[in-house]
């Protein structure tokens, strides 16, 4: 069996929901259940084609962190998608566990908020877990906390492994009727090509690509492309006690970007006599995305755009030291 979890959280270091979530993922791990995390600010681009990822789950976990108000905008967005895009017979009766943590006030809000958009789609949902945490801390040592939290997801496996029905809602009426999508005049030509390119990763990939490649046309045109060692030099967060080296090889252009760090102190150049910790391998778009803060290192080797080898834990911390695209 299979559980798909959607983060919809920023990916704080401090955030509750995280350590929540990945008590959950050890918990269901331990049941023998296979499990799929997709942190939603990975992609932003991506969350559109999403919902194609509901097909093998056998149920959902929607974990949601309340820093103002709302579940917050990346959910919706994924919530939204599925509505659109999703197929409408697996959504039909698929199981949902929300977890939904705040560190302000509303998550009650958020949890109903949550709940109502699941029953629209047609699926079932599990009461899941709600809470306000106002030290992280705290929250990731109690061991009270943490039996909760385990009993709580060996309910939820109960729940589905089962297939267990739950209570009739007043959404189901509501979605079969005055909640239905409005239909569009398309020939079945057109919708079949749309549907295409909505669930077409290579499709969007390219788009993606065409549209990194003009903005890069147009730089070059204006004159005002930055060299990559002042963008890693911006970029740069230190972090103390901490010396690694990284060799960036641009397998389209023939070069290789040296980044030496070392405490507080980072030298760029490019070089291709000099051994590295980690050896980094890519094409120049590849790279755009990183510095333009469309993608992270990561998920961009996770999608396999990037390969790498060397100290995989020193390539971890990456994403850490270069925070592209934050004030």
């Amino acid at each position: 069996m299979k559980v798909n979890i959607y983060y919809g959280g920023r990916g704080l270091i401090d955030d509750p929901t995280i350590f929540a979530v990945k008590k959950i993922i050890t918990v269901l791990e331990e049941l023998n259940i296979k499990v799929m995390r997709y942190n939603l600010y990975e992609d932003k681009r991506g969350i559109a084609v999403l919902p194609k990822t509901l097909k093998e789950a056998d149920a959902v976990i929607l974990a949601a962190s309340v820093e103002w108000t709302g579940i917050g905008g990346l959910l919706w967005q994924f919530l939204d998608a599925c509505w659109l895009y999703g197929d409408k017979e697996k959504l039909n009766g698929l199981y949902m566990m929300p977890v939904v943590i705040s560190t302000t006030y509303g998550e009650k809000d958020a949890l109903f908020s949550m709940v109502k958009a699941w029953e629209l789609l047609g699926g079932i949902v599990f009461d899941g877990i709600c809470a306000y945490i106002k030290d992280s801390v705290t929250f990731e040592t109690s061991s009270d906390y943490s039996f909760l939290l385990e009993k709580k997801t060996e309910n939820f496996y109960r729940f589905f492994s089962k297939k267990l029905s739950s209570f009739p809602s007043s959404s189901v009426a509501v979605r079969e009727s005055a909640m239905q999508s409005k239909k569009i005049s398309l020939t079945p030509q057109e919708s079949e090509q749309l549907s295409a390119y909505v669930s077409d990763d290579t499709y969007v990939q390219r788009q993606k690509e065409d549209i990194l490649e003009l903005t890069q046309m147009f730089k070059q045109m204006m004159g005002d492309e930055e060299p990559y060692p002042e963008v890693f030099k911006r970029a740069f967060k230190p972090v103390p006690h901490l010396a690694v080296s990284y060799a960036w090889e641009l397998t389209d252009e023939g070069q290789t970007l040296f980044i030496i760090i070392d405490n507080d102190s980072i030298d760029c150049h490019y070089g291709g006599e000099q051994t590295a910790d980690v050896a980094v391998r890519s094409e120049k778009a590849v790279l755009e995305r990183v510095i333009g803060g469309e993608e992270s290192m990561q998920a961009a080797f996770r999608s396999g755009a990037v390969t790498a080898k060397g100290n995989f834990k020193l390539l971890d911390t990456f994403d850490i030291l270069f925070q592209f695209g934050k004030a």
